[in-house]
């Protein structure tokens, strides 16, 4: 189970009231008791509410998993180096993925977020609901680092995220998908899932400009059943993500909601 932080605005249960005071919400007796709690809601006040992990990453093809009776056809979107500034694509493939009424992981790399303009964009598509995720600070292939200098890769983004939204990535995915036991570790110390991805191929040349990017992401020999699919903040990906989204749901798939996915810190 994880809990969601849900704010609630004090507004919403006052219009219910005859007064502008301070509500009291009682509790169900318990069995074990006959007494009863109250909390006072106040206008910034969350509530904490469990909700149930419905799919899992696979440690070893990094798909995406039903946990019980899940729907099995889903494809998880994840968009890798965002936001680059100065001319940063971030936001526009956000609204896109929003407006499709789907959703998605963006994961950061630490370097790329000491500007201002790029914590704005980071804070902007935190709020608009997606899941950011750690993708380094330097982008180095982690398997060539010491355990020491790996922590400070990871641990470095997660301060920074944490500092612009208030929360820790649950999500890190080495840069090129270089790994090792130490990177585990510490992936595992951090309260993270370790993800690689299934296919990509908006860096690969042929596949740089929308019309081709949006038929082999929809028709990959790779595509199947909890798919977990690369892309990155370039102009051709922000392009295609329309297309690409419309034409998964024709060949049968649904973007799986990040947040149904399991990840460590409430274990």
């Amino acid at each position: 189970m994880k809990k969601m932080m849900i704010a609630v605005a004090a507004s919403i249960f006052l219009a219910a009231c005859q007064s502008n005071e301070v509500v009291e919400v009682e509790a169900m007796e318990s069995q074990a008791s006959e007494s009863s709690f109250s909390e006072t809601i106040d206008e910034n006040d969350e509530i904490s509410i469990e909700v149930p992990y419905e799919y899992k990453i696979n440690p070893v093809i990094f798909t995406v998993e039903p946990i019980s009776d899940a729907d099995t056809e889903v494809v998880l979107l994840t968009f890798d180096d965002a936001p680059q500034p100065p001319d940063s694509k971030t936001l526009d493939i956000a609204h896109t993925v929003r407006d499709k009424g789907a959703n998605a992981i963006f994961f950061v790399m630490g370097q790329f977020l000491e500007s201002e303009e790029a914590k704005d964009i980071v804070k902007e598509i935190h709020e608009m609901g997606f899941e950011i995720g750690n993708h380094s600070y330097s982008h180095p292939d982690m398997s060539s680092l010491s355990y020491d200098d790996q922590f400070e890769e990871i641990q470095a983004t997660n301060d920074i995220v944490e500092e612009i939204t208030g929360e820790r990535p649950r999500f890190f995915r080495a840069p090129y998908g270089a790994y090792n036991s130490d990177t585990e570790d510490i992936a595992d110390s951090e309260n993270m899932t370790l993800m690689n991805w299934t296919y990509g191929y908006d860096w690969v040349d042929g596949y740089m400009d929308e019309s081709s990017l949006a038929d082999i992401m929809v028709h990959a020999p790779e595509l199947g059943s909890g798919g977990n699919l690369l892309m990155h903040d370039r102009p051709w990906t922000s392009a295609a993500i329309g297309d690409i989204i419309d034409g998964l749901r024709a060949q049968g798939y649904e973007m799986v909601d990040p947040k149904l996915i399991e990840s460590p810190e409430e274990e």
